[in-house]
């Protein structure tokens, strides 16, 4: 292996899925400005999580719809304009064929 490529802060730390409300205590060296009180009693940093094995669908068996950040509405809104410029082509090529 290579010297001096891995990181050396390593700590103990909570990941936390905000989504089921599950947490997990593990040792990791990503940064974290929050801190959370563990079952233990003791203080350790926070890493919320979107989903982890404990939401995700492919884990659980169940499909669960996340809309994170209204994404879903922001697609449909840019793309309804896009269906109705292309549905009105669609109309004015119909009308010059059919003045044909």
């Amino acid at each position: 292996m290579k010297k001096d490529i891995h990181p050396e802060n390593y700590r103990t730390v909570v990941f936390k899925d905000f989504s089921c409300d599950h947490a997990f205590l593990t040792r990791s060296c990503a940064p974290s400005k929050e801190n959370i009180t563990w079952e233990d009693g003791n203080e350790y940093p926070l890493i919320k999580l979107e989903i982890s094995s404990a939401s995700h669908p492919f884990f659980t068996g169940k499909m669960k719809f996340v809309d994170t950040a209204g994404r879903i509405d922001k697609f449909n809104k840019k793309f309804a304009k896009f269906n109705k410029a292309h549905g009105l082509e669609e109309k004015e090529e119909e009308t010059e064929t059919a003045a044909e």
